[in-house]
């Protein structure tokens, strides 16, 4: 569990999110396989950002992060890079996505954010885990 204290240059955190973002439109486009290759890259683009990925689920059409990050980093830079690199990388990787998405977007413009004060994490993670993921 995540609930360790982590330290910066001049500060001691711990800090918590937990993200949603949606597909465009809200086409169900996820299969097991690309939530596996998204995980990979989300996992890659958090470790270069001092981020930890605690737990990431998805649906066919939406995915959820639960977060631990540094106070350097904002929240709408993290969620842009998220975006922005899967939906790259995504499409590149699974061609098929292009014919679905004319412009090139994968994502919803708009994400859910919330911090995770209230809740204890425990829990969090177990939301996270209960998504309905495809099996194919």
């Amino acid at each position: 569990m995540s609930n360790e204290i982590r330290s910066g240059r001049h500060c001691l955190f711990n800090l918590h999110v937990h993200l949603v973002f949606v597909t465009k439109y809200r086409k169900n486009i996820f299969t097991k396989d690309i939530l596996q290759s998204m995980r990979r890259i989300f996992e890659k683009i958090t470790e270069e950002n001092d981020v930890k990925l605690i737990e990431f689920e998805g649906e066919v059409d939406h995915v959820h992060l639960l977060l631990n990050y540094p106070p350097k980093i904002t929240i709408a830079k993290l969620v842009n890079s998220l975006k922005g690199v899967s939906s790259r990388l995504l499409r590149r990787e699974y061609p098929h996505l292009e014919t679905i998405y004319y412009k090139g977007a994968l994502w919803s413009p708009s994400y859910f954010a919330t911090s995770c004060v209230g809740a204890p994490l425990d829990i969090i993670k177990q939301y996270i885990q209960n998504q309905n993921t495809p099996k194919h």
